[in-house]
């Protein structure tokens, strides 16, 4: 199973790059595949790629819905 992470970009770098915030993990991605990102802008990645621009909304939405079924997970059975 493959899973795309919204994040938010929180710098622009060289060589059409950024630092994103995954769940407090900073990483360098690449935006090769999306235009028009800015810092503050949340992105779907996977595989150290942005693959598209997520409305804020939305990010924080699904952003809520992994910290539910990591809570369910780690809740004894």
């Amino acid at each position: 199973m493959c899973l795309a992470i919204p994040a938010r970009v929180e710098q622009l770098t060289a060589d059409n790059g950024a630092i994103v915030n995954l769940g407090g993990v900073r990483k360098e991605i690449s935006l090769a595949l999306v235009e028009d990102v800015a810092v503050g802008d949340y992105v779907i990645v996977h595989v150290g790629y942005a693959l598209q621009k997520l409305d804020e909304e939305e990010a924080l939405r699904t952003l809520e819905l992994f910290a539910e079924f990591s809570a369910m997970d780690a809740s004894p059975t």
